[in-house]
């Protein structure tokens, strides 16, 4: 598949140089989820650090995700349907932050001491990714851009 020839040599660069961010944020992001996947995995239980790696590995994902499909957009204006995606791509890093931290925020079932990243908080993440996902896709523009004719001035 050609790139769409309204970008220029180097947005298609910086687009690429971003999936690339998008590939690393994937990894740091299953580096956090499954550490025993790359022979990491030093404790049973799931703490602070290893939340810290995926939370960090997701936001890495969704900035590049975000800066490609804005250098793909190509200065087209903003929808209602785009700006609901980017609010969603934030609202679900929130929620996926916010799941996964609770027991640390103080808003989970577990105290302190004994942290317990549990199946609420395994939806919760997933919740949250679903939602930027989602929000991602809205934000794409639909279809191709409409060829524009350059305008004619009228001779007096």
């Amino acid at each position: 598949m050609n790139p769409p020839s309204d970008l220029s040599r180097r947005q298609i660069r910086t687009a690429s140089g971003l999936s690339f961010m998008v590939l690393l944020g994937s990894f740091i992001f299953i580096l956090g989820i499954h550490p025993g996947f790359f022979g990491l995995d030093r404790s049973p239980v799931v703490g602070f650090v290893q939340m810290g790696v995926w939370l960090t590995g997701l936001a890495v994902v969704l900035l590049g995700a975000y800066g490609a499909a804005r250098i793909v957009r190509n200065g087209r204006k903003h929808s209602l349907r785009s700006e609901i995606g980017v609010r969603l791509v934030a609202t679900g890093y929130v929620v996926a932050l916010a799941a996964s931290l609770a027991d640390f925020l103080g808003i989970g079932s577990h105290p302190l001491p004994r942290v317990y990243f549990g199946p609420i908080q395994v939806a919760g993440l997933m919740t949250g990714v679903v939602l930027s996902l989602t929000g991602l896709i809205l934000y794409l523009p639909r279809g191709r851009r409409k060829p524009t004719t350059p305008e004619t001035k009228l001779n007096p």
